[in-house]
């Protein structure tokens, strides 16, 4: 099998617009969660989220392309702009022929949903536009990046909940491995912040009204947020030969189903995808150095999720680093693997683990070190970044510094 590596990032989310941003952000352990600004916003009863500010899709975009767009797939866009101009690739020839891209999200076009729901249902208007289909499907993103970039190879979408962005990510890695493919384009973004989409979550009773505190006795639940994280995944000798700067080494994953509720997560179910990425990367667990956690606030997840680190670790959870970034950037459901990678990459490369910021109080049932509020430097040699979805499907990655 070969070996895979990334060779490009790039993203836009609360917390900053590039890769350089974002992870300025996190180490200062700044929170990008605040009041949303949308139509009807004073009508729900969660009007917090972690919502990219300062954007403007019209400079950016043509308008035919704008007709075409939705907020996500501009999200994907522009984040896969900055991850392939670092990874500083041109796909012509064979390798456009054989380079694809993997996405995940969860809702696609919700904003194109709910502004032609309204059009139809509120304004009474009988027609739509006739992209409003070709918009909001969940593949979007992933086909405008093919053609903007013309990657002919395997190309599609994942939509697994909260671990569609890791699910993406793993399936081209595979690709990579298995040498189907020498370059594949992976991640995930989500738009779900307007008003339709922020309503249907209020429904669950998991949104937290005032701040993400995940692992922190007094947490109250998750906050959504939006944007993209997009990576150039490469095979390690393409990569070396044309001398790219390699920011890690993908060393394995794990899947798994937890086969039992819809919304309640399962220990015995994350464990397994934890241990099993470490086996397929042939990884110690000593050797694991921090953990992205899945860590969205709520009190099931989080203690699920420590209790899961506890038994594949045993003794060396302790000395593990785990935190939740989601508790600044907010949960971005199909996009939040990818926005995470982010942090594990800045663990292995820089020394550098973020925050679980909104940190106030220790919970016995999260017996573990959480970064609390402030980043920390430490050396990183494995990292893994957890995902663990309704529906109980798990998906885990094993990265290791290079």
């Amino acid at each position: 099998m070969k070996r895979v590596v990334i060779t490009g990032a790039g993203t836009i989310n609360a917390l900053g617009h590039s890769v350089d941003a974002t992870l300025e952000s996190m180490r200062e352990g700044r929170c990008g969660i605040g009041e949303l600004a949308f139509r009807d916003v004073e009508r729900l009863s969660i009007k917090i989220g972690g919502q990219v500010r300062d954007f403007e899709a019209e400079p950016r975009f043509n308008r035919q392309q704008m007709a075409l767009y939705d907020r996500f797939t501009q999200f994907t866009l522009i984040a896969a702009e900055e991850a392939i101009r670092q990874s500083g690739l041109e796909f012509t020839g064979e390798l456009a022929a054989r380079s694809g891209v993997v996405l995940g999200t969860a809702g696609g076009g919700v904003s194109t949903w709910d502004d032609n729901y309204r059009s139809v249902y509120e304004d009474g208007k009988n027609r739509v536009h006739p992209f409003v289909v070709p918009k909001l499907m969940n593949n979007a993103a992933a086909s405008h990046v093919s053609m903007e970039y013309n990657l002919k190879g395997p190309s599609f979408t994942v939509s697994t909940a909260c671990a569609s962005s890791n699910h993406a990510m793993a399936q081209a890695f595979q690709m990579v491995r298995s040498g189907m493919s020498p370059v594949m384009v992976a991640g995930g973004s989500e738009s779900m912040l307007c008003f339709g989409g922020v309503k249907a979550w209020e429904g669950l009773r998991v949104m937290s009204k005032d701040a993400c505190r995940p692992f922190s006795a007094n947490r109250n639940g998750m906050v959504q947020g939006e944007g993209a994280g997009i990576f150039v995944f490469e095979e390690y000798e393409h990569a070396k030969a044309r001398g790219a700067e390699i920011l890690c080494e993908i060393a394995g994953y794990a899947m798994s189903s937890d086969a039992s509720d819809i919304v309640m997560p399962s220990k015995q179910g994350a464990a397994r995808a934890i241990s099993g990425a470490l086996r397929d990367a042939q990884i110690n667990p000593q050797e694991v150095g921090y953990i992205n956690a899945h860590g969205t606030g709520t009190a099931a997840n989080d203690k699920t999720e420590c209790s899961a680190v506890a038994d594949v670790f045993g003794t060396h959870a302790d000395k593990l680093l785990i935190s939740s970034t989601k508790s600044m950037h907010g949960h971005l459901i199909g996009g939040t693997g990818a926005v995470e990678l982010l942090a594990c990459i800045m663990a292995l490369k820089d020394g550098i683990i973020a925050p679980t910021i909104g940190y106030e109080e220790p919970d016995p049932e999260c017996a573990l070190d959480v970064v609390p509020n402030e980043a920390r430097e430490a050396k990183v040699d494995v990292a893994l970044s957890n995902a663990f979805a309704f529906g109980g499907l798990n998906a885990v990655l094993a990265l290791r510094r290079i």
